[in-house]
C-alpha cells in the first residue's frame, strides 16, 4: 500500500489551499481514508475521513472551513481547505485502513501512513 500526498504550500491565513492523497495498492472492499495532521511536539490529530460507504467526519477544529471528497481517479481523496488560520499549519498526513467505517468515538488507528506535506499558514 502506498499513500502518496500533494498540495502542500505556503498560504496567507484566510486563504485556500487543496491537499490530494492517491492511494495504491490498497483493495479493501470497506475502508476508511483520512487526512490527519501534526506539528513538532504535538500529537497526530485526526482533521477529516471518508468510508467507502460514503460515512464522513471531521473535527471540531475545522468543521465549516474544510471539506473532503473523493477527487477524481479511484482511491484519491481530497481535503479542500477554505478560511486557513496558522493554526492550521501542520504536516498533514494521508492514512488508510481496511474494514474500517466512519463513525462516532474514537477515530480509528491507520494501519498505512503516507510521508506527507507541509502546510504553512501565515
Amino acid at each position: 500500500v502506498q499513500l502518496v500526498e500533494s498540495g502542500g504550500d505556503s498560504v496567507e491565513a484566510g486563504g485556500n489551499l487543496t491537499l490530494s492523497c492517491k492511494a495504491r495498492g490498497f483493495w479493501y472492499a470497506s475502508y476508511c481514508l483520512a487526512w490527519f495532521r501534526q506539528t513538532p511536539g504535538q500529537e497526530r490529530e485526526a482533521v477529516a475521513g471518508l468510508d467507502a460507504d460514503g460515512g464522513v467526519r471531521y473535527a471540531d477544529a475545522v468543521k465549516g472551513r474544510f471539506t473532503v471528497a473523493w477527487g477524481k481517479g479511484r482511491m484519491v481523496l481530497d481535503l479542500h481547505m477554505n478560511s486557513l488560520k496558522p493554526e492550521d499549519s501542520a504536516t498533514y498526513y494521508c492514512a488508510a485502513e481496511g474494514g474500517c467505517w466512519m463513525h462516532s468515538g474514537p477515530w480509528f488507528t491507520p494501519s498505512y501512513w503516507g510521508r506527507g506535506t507541509q502546510v504553512t499558514v501565515s
